[in-house]
């Protein structure tokens, strides 16, 4: 079994440990928070690559595969299991397609991602996930998506943006977005 505790909350810590729990190997969620009050940063994509939000279902085995070399870049294509569960994250009642951003490159490729979940109750925008296609790194297409679903959440009436990062490249890239605020959940571990 395995719980989050915040890194700063020393008594739940000593709970678990009390209980037979131990510190994960596994890393620390940064779990990421920007207000709107903040300006939103101007990110353009470099020249030939345009921002917009997602297209019909023919581009869900397209938008499929990004996700799939995004996650597993060092895994074999053969492993890769096919796009139809794509359409299950388009049923989920928050999931809304004019808030799924890609970037695309001038030949038609997909080349990064940001898909955000909007909650008009409590104005909040949550980014999850994001990505760039190991072939389209370094050309600021995170920044552009963050940035067009930063702008499109403002015009929804969000207040509030989340999103979670494990690594040092994640940790930059939302930096970078005005997401400097963060709760460290470190992974606590039970063996049964």
């Amino acid at each position: 079994m395995i719980v989050w505790v915040n890194a700063a909350d020393d008594p739940t810590k000593g709970l678990f440990t009390e209980r037979g729990y131990v510190r994960s190997k596994f890393l620390a969620e940064h779990m990421r928070r920007r207000f709107f009050s903040h300006p939103i940063p101007d990110s353009a994509p470099k020249s030939g690559y345009t921002v917009r939000a997602l297209g019909d279902e023919n581009e869900l085995p397209a938008r499929s595969w990004l996700s799939w070399k995004v996650f597993h870049p060092d895994e074999p294509d053969e492993k890769y299991q096919g796009w139809e569960w794509y359409r299950n994250v388009q049923r989920v009642p928050l999931y809304r397609r004019d808030l799924d951003i890609v970037a695309v490159a001038e030949d038609g490729e997909l080349a990064a991602f940001c898909t955000v979940w909007f909650d008009d109750v409590t104005r909040t925008a949550v980014f999850e996930p994001v990505g760039t296609h190991p072939n389209h790194q370094k050309r600021g297409l995170g920044k552009a998506v963050m940035s067009e679903g930063l702008r499109r959440a403002e015009r929804l009436g969000a207040t509030l943006a989340t999103v979670s990062s494990y690594g040092t490249a994640a940790h930059a890239l939302y930096d970078s977005m005005g997401f400097t605020e963060f709760d460290l959940l470190e992974p606590w571990i039970k063996e049964w």
